[in-house]
């Protein structure tokens, strides 16, 4: 996507004398290229689809927008679109109930599994059939599928920081995107800091006014400073706002959705932008607007304030306004709620989130559940529930990956509930095979057998299968067919055998004929050169293992720093992974010379420990002779160094 447009007024060259300063520094700047949480620069956006169910169904039907609808789950209704809501109609309505406030209201039953069927689809009565129906959010997790795609084709490849928070939300990290923007308006951003100091702060910016276009602009603190220039804070936002604004625009015109925006410098902040103003707008809050923006709201719309934790702080303190607990401080906090939990809530209510967006968030399990109504009482009424079941969390599982081998589960559980007691089943999931929707059914099947084997297994009012212990997918395999010859290869292979089956050599693989030409232990040894005298008499042959030894270092480290797949050349002295034959005979023979020189150093040592010391000099000569002198005293032999005659007599 390109660069949005600017929505700046220029006001002084950049370079006038008497500039003033930014208080933001060049050591800022740059953090907010690294997506650097404490960079004060941060860019967050919080994308949040408006009634996504309901907006689905009139997708499918092709319903006008301004046709009221709902999305029905038996009685009940699990998502109101915004026409609907004009009328008074909310979520705890029932379907009834809805049609007296609206009589022209369509409420449309959610697509369900059928008992007995191995597709979802939707069913005209399927509210009627509660127990042989159960429901299915597969055609909504399709289109959420295809959004975050869609937002993801609207970033640069190489900034896609976004992360999936529910079906119908995403946040986005754009920080590093509206860097790269940021130094392509502005050039003088390019240069060096004064004097080589990160700490220095930043020119101004050269603008007086930002244009925000529709956005919702949240008030500042003080209403005053709307008069005084922007900064860079300020301008960063805006590049942000530019930038969901256009993938905003995208979903609407490609796939029909409308939905609303945060712009702000962190998670929290962005996810409350969002809600501010609903359907199809985007708030942004500038820095200098957080507090307005949290005092007069109520601290239980805050993202992990609104369940028990809220509930808790709320009874402690007698309050749910944020600006009745500004005042109080942090360690009044701690000492009520703990330290952790204290100085989290002390920072959430001033509007500091230092939360990562992380690109993935991975789930642990995954589970398709169904309470019978009535009960069912044989084992072909419960395996077509478990096919079901089966066919339901495959296509999750899908969507987690498992096609392109990045994750899989490697254990599946089944829970029985009759009216006696729970029981559970769980079982591997073979790892050698592909996973595939029959072999998670054939597991269950299975399951439910034994359970079935006990005894009293009817009637049972509940059956649940899940999949858990999750991994990530391991890549590169070879399949035992990577290494069969097949077809022609096979039939020239039988025949060249046949005609000539002593010649082996002819068949050998390319490498292993380069490292017999090329003996490897060899070449870790240096070429003797020429030499006379003392210079070859005694000498003894060092081996280098420096070079080697780094070059086997730097191999083992890359083999722990990537995954190895079981079909890669792993040593099996070092467990190092390794790339091809040949790099394994190398590394090989590095291990034998290795072992070699070790001997020799343990040879040497042992000869240095003992008290005669030969030199080289005395390499070949004749040891002494322990024979007893003559009584002459052996005048005829030479006295070494050290020794006297002895005079008897």
């Amino acid at each position: 996507m390109s660069s949005p447009s600017p929505g700046f007024q220029v006001s002084s060259p950049v370079h006038s004398p008497g500039r003033r300063k930014s208080q933001f520094t060049y050591r800022q700047l740059g953090l907010l290229a690294s997506y650097s949480t404490s960079s004060p620069l941060r860019v967050i956006a919080h994308i949040d689809l408006d009634a996504f169910y309901a907006q689905c169904e009139m997708v499918r039907l092709g319903v006008d927008e301004e046709q009221p609808l709902a999305v029905q789950q038996w009685q009940g209704l699990i998502a109101i679109n915004y026409p609907a809501r004009e009328f008074g109609i909310g979520r705890h309505c029932t379907v009834t109930e809805a049609k007296k406030l609206c009589p022209d209201l369509i409420a449309q039953h959610v697509a369900t599994w059928k008992e007995g069927e191995e597709k979802w689809a939707y069913h005209d009565d399927a509210a009627s059939h509660i127990g042989t129906h159960k429901v299915s959010l597969d055609p909504y997790r399709l289109q959420s599928r295809k959004i975050l795609a869609l937002i993801k084709q609207c970033l640069p490849t190489d900034m896609q920081k976004v992360e999936k928070a529910s079906i119908d939300e995403v946040f986005i990290d754009l920080s590093a995107q509206v860097h790269s923007i940021l130094l392509q308006r502005f050039p003088e951003l390019t240069g060096p800091p004064p004097y080589d100091d990160p700490t220095e702060k930043l020119p101004a910016p050269p603008i007086t006014a930002l244009d925000w276009q529709v956005d919702v602009l949240v008030d500042l603190d003080n209403a005053d400073a709307e008069v005084d220039d922007p900064d860079w804070d300020d301008v960063t936002l805006l590049i942000g706002s530019e930038i969901v604004r256009d993938i905003r625009a995208e979903i609407r015109r490609a796939l029909h959705y409308t939905c609303s925006a945060g712009v702000a410098r962190n998670k929290m902040l962005s996810k409350l932008g969002s809600g501010y103003r609903k359907p199809n707008q985007q708030t942004v809050i500038r820095n200098r607007a957080v507090q307005r923006f949290l005092s007069d709201m109520k601290f239980t719309k805050i993202r992990n304030l609104g369940g028990k934790l809220g509930d808790q702080v709320k009874s402690t303190f007698n309050t749910e306004l944020v600006k009745e607990m500004l005042h109080i401080p942090v360690e009044h906090f701690k000492v009520r709620l703990g330290d952790d939990t204290g100085h989290w809530l002390h920072d959430t209510l001033r509007g500091i989130d230092l939360s990562e967006v992380t690109s993935r968030t991975q789930i642990k399990s995954m589970l398709s559940a169904k309470s019978f109504q009535p009960s069912i009482n044989s084992m072909e009424q419960a395996v077509k529930w478990l096919r079901i079941f089966s066919a339901d969390i495959f296509s999750r599982l899908i969507e987690e990956g498992i096609l392109e081998h990045r994750r899989r589960p490697k254990t599946i559980h089944l829970h029985h509930r009759s009216a006696s007691q729970t029981r559970s089943r769980s079982t591997g999931i073979p790892q050698g095979k592909v996973v595939e929707e029959v072999i998670l059914f054939d597991l269950a099947k299975n399951m439910m057998t034994q359970i079935v084997s006990e005894g009293r297994a009817w009637p049972c009012t509940n059956l649940s299968l899940s999949v858990g212990g999750f991994e990530d997918g391991v890549t590169g395999n070879l399949g035992i067919g990577a290494f069969l010859l097949k077809g022609d290869e096979a039939r020239e292979s039988k025949v060249t055998s046949r005609d000539s089956p002593l010649d082996l050599s002819s068949h050998e693989p390319r490498e292993k004929r380069r490292r017999l030409e090329n003996p490897g232990i060899q070449r870790f040894f240096p070429k003797k050169e020429p030499s006379t005298g003392e210079d070859r008499e005694g000498r003894v042959d060092v081996i280098d293992f420096s070079h080697t030894q780094q070059d086997m270092e730097h191999r083992v480290s890359d083999s722990r720093s990537r995954q190895v797949s079981i079909s890669d050349y792993m040593c099996p002295r070092c467990n190092a992974g390794l790339e091809s034959a040949e790099a394994l005979q190398n590394h090989s023979d590095w291990h034998m010379a290795k072992d070699i020189q070790d001997e020799e150093r343990g040879k040497s040592t042992f000869a240095s420990s003992k008290p005669t010391v030969v030199t080289r000099g005395q390499k070949n000569a004749t040891p002494t002779s322990r024979k007893k002198p003559s009584s002459s005293g052996g005048s005829g032999k030479r006295l070494e160094q050290g020794q006297s005659r002895l005079k008897f007599g």
